[in-house]
């Protein structure tokens, strides 16, 4: 939930709105992820959306393969730096800056203490299992979301929908409507489009946590498709100005 949910829909994409704390606290989580810092995935993550599929792309397999896609672009040490011009709404924050530098402090601090809860077998089966699947389920949707599904709508690259992706990473395996229309808090544009980051965000919401929630106009939903896969079926680059109460 934190890369979908935070990471992605939230740092990202600002499909909604919340307090400084709040963003913390989802800033915080994500970090746990071992996925880097916030500024760091956003940053990287807007590229890939202005630049998708094209050369400069960060994460394509159409321009670099299935393996520099999936992984091999987070390990690059070329990747290591963050643009910061891509991310001017969340620099501000110092929170958020220093969470950034130190964005393995909370990881290592996970594994210490389940390491102390449980032993080893805790550290593998609790922590480090945890992670990797974690790590993996996220890489899917630069690698095989770009590879394997149908396509609702036209866009300028290869995403597609695939309901098994959906289901293994709470909703981000509907990756053709997310293309389609980036600053949607929903993905699954469809009622049986099974999208649970976008559950847990509405319950967020009826809690008071966050707010206004980007939907999906009617215009959007029910454009012309391109084609849909039975079986599997199921923008414009952000540069958000700050709105956190």
């Amino acid at each position: 939930f934190f890369v979908t949910g935070a990471y992605h829909r939230y740092f990202s994409h600002r499909s909604y709105k919340t307090s400084r704390w709040f963003q913390f606290v989802l800033a915080l989580g994500a970090t746990f992820t071992s996925q880097k810092g916030p500024l760091w995935w956003a940053a990287h993550h807007r590229v890939h959306h202005k630049l998708s599929d094209q050369p400069g792309d960060l994460h394509s397999v159409v321009q670099q393969g299935f393996w520099w896609s999936h992984m091999g672009w987070i390990l690059s040490r070329d990747l290591e730096g963050t643009d910061g011009s891509r991310v001017k709404d969340l620099a501000g924050y110092p929170e958020l800056r220093w969470l950034d530098r130190y964005w393995m402090v909370p990881p290592i601090a996970a594994g210490t203490l389940t390491f102390l809860a449980g032993g080893f077998f805790a550290l593998v089966w609790g922590f480090a299992v945890c992670q990797v699947l974690c790590w993996h389920g996220t890489f899917t949707i630069n690698s095989l979301s770009h590879l394997w599904g149908g396509r609702r709508y036209t866009t300028d690259d290869d995403s597609r929908n695939n309901l098994v992706l959906a289901l293994i990473t709470m909703g981000e395996g509907w990756h053709n409507n997310h293309h389609h229309y980036q600053v949607s808090a929903r993905q699954g544009f469809r009622w049986w489009e099974i999208d649970m980051t976008f559950y847990v965000l509405r319950g967020l919401a009826a809690a008071g946590l966050i707010w206004d929630l980007h939907g999906v106009p009617a215009h959007i939903a029910e454009a012309e498709p391109e084609m849909e896969a039975p079986g599997l079926t199921p923008g414009a680059e952000v540069d958000a100005v700050p709105d956190v109460a």
